[in-house]
């Protein structure tokens, strides 16, 4: 009987040993370099104008959705397009000046977060404090204006600025924060975060929150005045979404993404007379991944499982596509989510390998390094625990529902000095090596998308650590 069982095993094994041969020769056949090439230079070409929200997204969406169409993919169900539209509020400070102790405070000092459209803020006449708070050197103060007096709040010299400004972003309540110029380095970088639109997936709350370098370190007791407009106003964006139904109906209902976000951040100040960041790598490389790996799969016709194909939006100013793409499915039929971020450059492993974010959450990765034993590409857990990134892409929130959703990257972001730049073009990618990429991507999900393989959900996703 030992001898049955072993024998029965070795069996099995070289018939895994063979399809494994067979999944190989099929990527090198269905993965189209020209196909990688021409999407990925439509959608980081200059006439997409950055890819921002406000910017060219809408004919990028329009691009891939043609691009859908050619491969012969059909819309989600409940959708007559491959378009899924939704609502976010777009924000914008429109005017904002501020003065303290009677000095005009320069405008590049200001910053305005507010949910209303006019705020007017006046401290009261001898500015007294009201209560010391926190060790941060934050104190309290009351405006003595009436109900929408904000809660003012010193950050001073000693205080973690991160720590402390955080929760203040999040408060329900107005907040004006000073903020000691020895924080001016991190002043420079919320600003620049603000400088653009920014983005909400619903209507803003009525509240506001203001935010001055003080050109001097700033006692108790100083007064202050505000004024500011908001234009608030509601945009419709658009998902790109196409499915391959399953071709096995006892499976057909389970689901495998694929998926990248398409938006990238528009215009920034101009770097010699180069001002769209074209997002090449970020993330025109992932989505690019998409479009080839429908191409793919649907010539393939080996997917048990229906295949969802999806290019998210404003993934760079929340993640606010992948949220309202994950409602309208059931998390419990997907089966796993392939997101794939930044795969335009060669991985600090060398060529020829990717890492997986959140490898040790489920068993998604040791699959796809299963299925890719006895070729050369290789993928490896991320190597950069301490940034975060599985937690900072579109598989974040679908992981948090508890499907097995990991990203797969080759960016060495560290160190990557073309992220979020107006360099990050077409020319710094290496695009013979994004191929290789896709086609390891192919290969590992065979087992996956043949119903052979079930990842294991994710059960603490729900929590950063």
């Amino acid at each position: 009987m030992k001898h049955l069982l072993l024998g029965l095993a070795l069996v099995g094994s070289v018939q895994a040993a063979v399809a494994q041969q067979k999944a190989a020769k099929a990527v090198k056949t269905n993965i189209s370099a020209a196909t990688v090439e021409r999407v990925e230079r439509t959608l980081a070409d200059d006439k997409m104008r950055g890819r921002a929200l406000n910017t060219g997204a809408n004919e990028a969406a329009q691009f891939l959705a043609g691009e859908f169409k050619r491969i012969g993919l059909k819309p989600l169900n409940g959708l007559t397009s491959f378009e899924q539209k939704f609502q976010v509020f777009e924000i914008n400070t429109t005017s904002v000046q501020a003065s303290l102790n009677g000095t005009a405070v320069p405008r590049e000092n200001v910053v305005l977060m507010s949910g209303i459209e006019q705020v007017s803020w006046t401290s009261g006449q001898n500015g007294a404090p009201q209560a010391s708070v926190s060790a941060a050197s934050q104190v309290n103060w009351t405006d003595g204006t009436g109900d929408t007096a904000p809660k003012v709040c010193v950050i001073g010299p000693q205080a973690d600025f991160r720590k402390e400004v955080g929760p203040l972003l999040r408060q329900k309540g107005n907040v004006l924060v000073i903020i000691d110029p020895a924080h001016a380095a991190m002043f420079k970088r919320l600003a620049g975060q603000m400088q653009h639109s920014t983005f909400r997936g619903e209507k803003p709350q009525p509240y506001t929150a203001a935010f001055i370098l003080a050109p001097a370190a700033v006692t108790n007791g100083a007064n202050y005045q505000l004024t500011g407009a908001t234009s608030i106003k509601p945009i419709e964006i658009r998902n790109v979404v196409g499915v391959l139904p399953g071709r096995d109906k006892s499976k057909a209902a389970e689901q495998v993404v694929f998926s990248a976000h398409y938006d990238h951040i528009g215009y920034l100040p101009a770097v010699a007379g180069d001002s769209i960041a074209n997002g090449a790598d970020d993330d025109a490389s992932g989505t690019t991944a998409v479009v080839a790996l429908a191409e793919h799969f649907k010539k393939a016709k080996s997917n048990a499982r229906s295949l969802v194909f999806v290019a998210f939006t404003a993934e760079e100013v929340g993640g606010f596509g992948s949220q309202y793409f994950s409602k309208q499915l059931d998390p419990a039929k997907v089966t796993a989510m392939f997101n794939i971020e930044m795969i335009g450059k060669v991985s600090k492993f060398g060529p020829g390998t990717a890492f997986i974010t959140g490898f040790d959450k489920s068993d998604f990765g040791q699959i796809l390094q299963r299925n890719l034993q006895g070729s050369t590409f290789k993928f490896e857990p991320d190597p950069y625990p301490e940034q975060q990134l599985f937690y900072r892409s579109d598989n974040a929130t679908l992981a948090r529902l508890g499907v097995p959703a990991h990203s797969i990257s080759t960016d060495q972001i560290p160190t990557d000095k073309l992220y979020h730049s107006v360099d990050d073009e077409v020319e710094s990618l290496d695009l013979k090596n994004m191929t290789e990429v896709i086609k390891a991507i192919a290969q590992s999900a065979t087992s996956i998308v043949s119903g052979q393989d079930t990842p294991t959900r994710i059960a603490d996703a729900g929590t950063r650590k």
